[in-house]
């Protein structure tokens, strides 16, 4: 009797007579009465939590990487047009990174492993590389439909990490460890960071380029529409491609083809992130400040031009927002959120504060009750917010995800094709660490409660 007690109790399964003292016992097991239950030191001690990977919203392009929602393997099964709720995506590796272009996923883990990253969906600009068709070996698949490899150019593949990815309209960027940053797709503006080719062939393009003339690590990297950003170690901004809108803060409308150094409002100052996913981008301080440029038609920057571009970056003096720990852009509207787990928005479309509010020239309070916040769960509050092109989406403390905005082909993942003018909480199996947005799906990076 003794040894199957002592096996019991050692796996957390003994009967509840064996775990908690009867009344009328000794003093001191009454004081053990009070004395937290042994069990939770042993149900799930050898459970590993795994980390998974959730997709939704619009499947032809084979953005959401599952093919039989394109081409169903059975003929008595209609295509999956939409996906309204996460559906899981099955995935060996760990992915520690993901982002969501214009009909186009990539995805990237941080092993050392060879294959390091994936890519799935539209691909008619090479812009999650050259995928090899099985029927005509010269040519490339214009729509990958399930998570392939993209090989990368590497120089010591075994001792490189891919550490973030970034995608817009048609080009993609990846950011190493030790390699520096690796841009693909489409280059009609100087996006990738190279020298633009007239009438150059983007479909089926082997090209995969280092970018070059950055002074300093790149620690971020950002994908507008048609441009791109990058962050350095030395909190310095640089920025390459279509600039009509002033959204590559050079101080002038010309495309750039190569990397320079933003100025403006940011020249000297210690910049720890940067934003951009249509034409306007926005840059945080160390010290909390807020900075914006490029376009302004729906005032995202009109608290300090009338104009409608901003050609250099410009300091917002947002008053009531308090120190900015992040900031994310959309097409037409942008959200911060503050060191106190604060979330305002701006700009034009569903911003989240009913639908009689649809645009704002200064930032809005989301009351934080609509994330979980009460006085019965004070310390709830929330840690990441991201922008897709007409969507917010907003990670707790928690590891729940909320959503709000246009939901354009079901991309917000609330089970039902309305749109959500209040944060509303998506039902997602497990702990949501991160998060990516596009103009009509999501993914999200999750790991398991067990």
């Amino acid at each position: 009797m003794a040894g199957i007690v002592s096996r019991l109790w050692s796996r957390g399964l003994g009967p509840r007579w064996l775990l908690e003292p009867r009344r009328g016992l000794s003093e001191a097991a009454s004081r053990r009465r009070d004395e937290p239950s042994p069990v939770h030191k042993y149900v799930g001690e050898r459970a590993r939590r795994r980390h998974r990977v959730f997709v939704w919203g619009f499947s032809p392009t084979g953005a959401l990487g599952v093919p039989s929602f394109v081409l169903p393997d059975s003929g008595r099964k209609k295509p999956r047009k939409i996906q309204l709720s996460p559906y899981r995506l099955e995935m060996e590796a760990k992915i520690s990174s993901a982002s969501c272009g214009y009909g186009f996923t990539l995805m990237s883990s941080s092993t050392r492993d060879i294959t390091k990253l994936w890519g799935m969906g539209l691909n008619k600009d090479s812009q999650i590389g050259f995928h090899r068709s099985r029927r005509d070996r010269t040519k490339c698949y214009e729509y990958v439909l399930e998570p392939s490899p993209v090989p990368l150019p590497l120089e010591k593949p075994q001792d490189t990490r891919v550490l973030q990815v970034a995608c817009g309209r048609a080009h993609s960027l990846v950011l190493t460890d030790h390699e520096g940053v690796f841009s693909l797709g489409n280059n009609a503006y100087g996006q990738c960071g190279r020298n633009m080719v007239d009438g150059e062939i983007y479909s089926g393009s082997h090209i995969i380029h280092r970018i070059e003339g950055i002074d300093g690590k790149v620690v971020e990297v950002s994908c507008g529409q048609d441009h791109s950003l990058f962050r350095t170690d030395k909190g310095e901004v640089y920025s390459c491609g279509w600039g009509a809108d002033g959204q590559t803060g050079l101080g002038h409308h010309n495309i750039s083809s190569r990397p320079a150094q933003v100025q403006g409002d940011i020249a000297g100052v210690d910049i720890v992130q940067v934003a951009t996913y249509g034409d306007f981008c926005l840059a945080v301080s160390a010290d909390g400040h807020l900075f914006g440029w490029g376009n302004s038609e729906y005032m995202q920057l009109s608290a300090v031009t009338e104009s409608t571009q901003l050609l250099a970056p410009r300091h917002l003096p947002f008053a009531g927002v308090g120190k900015v720990a992040q900031a994310a852009c959309g097409g037409s509207h942008a959200a911060v959120l503050n060191r106190d787990g604060d979330v305002f928005v701006w700009g034009y479309g569903i911003l989240g504060k009913g639908p009689d509010l649809s645009e704002s020239q200064v930032p809005e309070m989301i009351p934080g009750t609509l994330f979980g916040r009460s006085e019965f769960a004070p310390h709830v509050r929330v840690d990441q917010i991201r922008c897709g092109l007409n969507h917010f989406a907003a990670i707790t403390n928690q590891g729940e995800l909320f959503v709000w905005g246009k939901n354009l082909r079901g991309c917000l993942g609330i089970g039902r094709p309305d749109d959500q003018h209040f944060p509303w909480r998506v039902t997602v199996p497990g702990e949501v660490l991160d998060v990516a947005c596009g103009v009509d799906h999501m993914i999200a990076l999750t790991r398991s409660f067990i």
